[in-house]
């Protein structure tokens, strides 16, 4: 549990520089150039998911149980997973109307995914690995919303074929990782044995 706690304080304090430690990173973008700091906060944020994925094996080998999550949990998470591979791909084509709506759906739908998971796993290694991607997930997209409503951000939007090229990629990659990459990466098949 030890390399499971230090990975998400790694990785989600990483993530968090701007939020947390804004002068600092300015400071450091300032001493090491971007490039610089963009390969320190890279090499960071490696070392700290590969924390997380090993300490999460771990703790898997010796699960302890806080609660039993009903069995229809398990199919209200894949469905919840959907909109969080749509919002994730929309953080990749540029123009949504989708982020332009929302304005960080790669935080959006890592909330989402943090949730879908949280109902239907009821360990203590799940709830502190996707209980804290939902507390950091929470935070960031009030706090960057926030920045956004300050400094007037305004998204453009291009076409609706952006957003359903978004859907799209998002259905595509929710349905591989659903029926083939999760079992394969993970351990664990959402659908079927």
């Amino acid at each position: 549990m030890t390399l499971l706690l230090l990975g998400l304080v790694l990785f989600l304090g990483v993530h968090s520089a701007r939020l947390l430690a804004d002068p600092l990173r300015t400071s450091l973008i300032g001493t090491l150039s971007p490039n610089g700091y963009k390969g320190l906060y890279s090499l960071l944020s490696l070392a700290g998911l590969v924390l997380i994925v090993y300490g999460y094996a771990e703790a898997r080998s010796a699960p302890l149980a806080l609660y039993a999550p009903p069995v229809w949990t398990r199919h209200l998470a894949a469905l919840l997973t959907i909109p969080a591979f749509i919002l994730l791909a929309a953080v990749y084509v540029p123009g949504t109307r989708i982020k332009a709506r929302v304005g960080h759906p790669m935080v959006l739908g890592v909330k989402t995914w943090a949730v879908a998971h949280l109902i239907s796993n009821g360990t203590l290694h799940d709830v502190l690995l996707f209980g804290g991607f939902l507390a950091w997930s929470v935070l960031l997209y009030i706090a960057s919303r926030k920045r956004d409503r300050l400094a007037g951000t305004v998204y453009v939007t291009g076409p609706v074929s952006r957003d359903l090229i978004a859907v799209a990629i998002g259905l595509v990659a929710w349905a591989a990782f659903a029926f083939w990459l999760h079992g394969a990466l993970i351990g664990v098949r959402p659908f079927g044995r």
